[in-house]
Formats: structure tokens, sequence, C-alpha cells
């Protein structure tokens, strides 16, 4: 049944997701929902998620405020293996109805039985009253993710580029340790599983420099023009460098074409742009995605 399931790109991934948006059924990085498998279901199949997340983090940084927030995706897989999907983001607490709205497409391949991946593209667009969340100094990310199942643990390596008012470039490394259960809760229709992940970031974070330059200069506005006020000149985020280190612990129930799921995700930044003060920070997700096909 884990067969069922597509990894959904985004971030993410909102990962962060998503980033890291993207995981969940999209991207590493960034907010939003991402499925933790990445096998190629070839049947033409729709997905539909929604989630809610303690806090907003996009590869590995957080904003000076806690963002808790709620997201509904939804994904069109084509047999072929192309994709296009569209997610809509609420911040808690906040006015606008949606503060955020993704959009992308991307393409599912498999070179053999152990090697897969995915490359994909997502727009961001922010509501003009939206939160001040960190990804919001980004409107474009290319994604690509390559994965290796070693049978007993899977290890994946995505590239990120992500252009708009800022441009970076991200690595992320994860491994993961898929484990289901022989047995069954309710009936033999459902079971249990665990995927215990631990991601690595290296990146440039120049999305942090435009936020806090937007969002977080003390004396004063942003000043067109000036790509980074005085205030940041110390900070180097145009340096590739090492980001974030987390633990994740999703615990999820699944039937034959539904799975709800809560997650832990234990994070520690490094390397951190001084304005932000990102501190070592536990996640948690709930997430509930169907499969119609």
């Amino acid at each position: 049944m884990k067969y069922f399931f597509v990894s959904l790109f985004f971030i993410i991934c909102n990962g962060a997701n998503a980033a890291t948006v993207r995981y969940s059924l999209f991207t590493q990085g960034a907010n939003h929902i991402i499925a933790d498998t990445d096998t190629v279901f070839r049947k033409n199949s729709i997905s539909l998620g929604a989630n809610y997340g303690s806090d907003i983090q996009f590869f590995g940084r957080t904003g000076p405020v806690t963002y808790p927030y709620l997201s509904t995706d939804a994904i069109y897989n084509f047999k072929s293996g192309f994709f296009v999907y569209g997610s809509a983001v609420q911040v808690i607490g906040y006015y606008p109805l949606i503060d955020e709205v993704d959009l992308g497409t991307g393409y599912l391949y498999k070179y053999s039985k152990t090697f897969s991946g995915t490359i994909s593209y997502t727009r961001f667009l922010f509501t003009k009253d939206a939160a001040q969340v960190i990804k919001s100094a980004s409107s474009n990310d290319i994604n690509f993710k390559n994965s290796f199942d070693w049978k007993f643990a899977k290890s994946s390596v995505i590239f990120d580029y992500l252009f708009g008012d800022a441009n970076d470039y991200f690595v992320t490394l994860n491994t993961s340790k898929y484990i289901e259960t022989d047995w069954s809760v309710f009936d033999d229709k459902d079971y249990l599983s665990f995927n215990p992940t631990i991601s690595a970031i290296f990146g440039t974070q120049n999305f942090v420099g435009r936020y806090s330059a937007e969002h977080l200069v003390p004396n004063g506005p942003y000043i067109p023009g000036l790509d980074v006020p005085p205030p940041f000149l110390k900070y180097n985020n145009g340096r590739f460098n090492a980001l974030n280190y987390s633990v994740k612990i999703p615990i999820a129930y699944n039937r034959p074409h539904y799975t709800f799921e809560a997650s832990w995700k234990y994070s520690i930044p490094v390397n951190v742009e001084g304005a932000l003060k990102n501190r070592h920070e536990v996640f948690f997700n709930l997430t509930f995605y169907y499969l119609i096909f």
C-alpha cells in the first residue's frame, strides 16, 4: 500500500517542506505537506491533502515570529509521470483568508527499481496583506531530487534553485528508514507506518538577507536599490554553507486510499543570519491526504 503514494514536490518544500514543503505532499523546504515516499505510481490519479503546522520553516530558517498555519493541497498525476499541483496556505491568526497560493508542475521518473526522482518548478504567490513569513522574500523554486533505495534505508539528494527578489542554491541530504507494521489496527485493510528521517541542508541564504532588509531593519523601511542595508553588511549570506540539521519522526495510520500522519521534527539551525536569531526548535505537523485513482 505504501506504493500508492507519490512524492509530491514543492518547498517545501515548505523543505522544506520544505522548505523542509518541501515534505507531506510537496517538497522539502516549504511549509507544505510532503509525502514520505518517492515511488512512481504509473496511473492517472488525484491526491488531496490538508495540513496543520506549528510554525513555517523555509530551508532551515524561521521568521522572528511563530507562524502556525493551515494548508490544503491538490495534485493531478498523469500516467506518463507528469504532474501539476496547487496549494493554499492560511497563517493562523492573520486577517487574509488565504495568505499564499503556490502553483507548480513537474515530472516523476524511475531509472531502476532502486533509483528514482523528480524535477519540478513552483511559483509562490502572496496576497497583499499576507503575514510576513520567511519565504515571502522569494517567488520561484526549481527542485531536482534523486533517491536511492539501499534496502535497509533510502537516501536522497535534493538540489534547489530559488530565484525572485533573492537568488539562492541549496543541497539537501536525507536518509530515512521506512517501517510498516505487519499487523492491523481495526481490520485487515489498515496498518501503521514509521519513517524516521535525518536531514542536512546546505546552501546560500540571500533570501534571509532580503527578508531581514525588508522586514527587520531597525532604522526604517527597506530602501529600493540597496540590496543589503548597513545593519546587515557584516553577514555574508551569499556564501555556500551548512544551514540546518534535523531529525523527523512521522507516524502514520494508512488505509487503501488515505493516510493520517502526525510528525515531530527537531531542527538545529547553524550559521544563522544574526537578525533572525533562530534557535533549536521542535515542529509538529498533522497531515491528512487522500488518493483517488
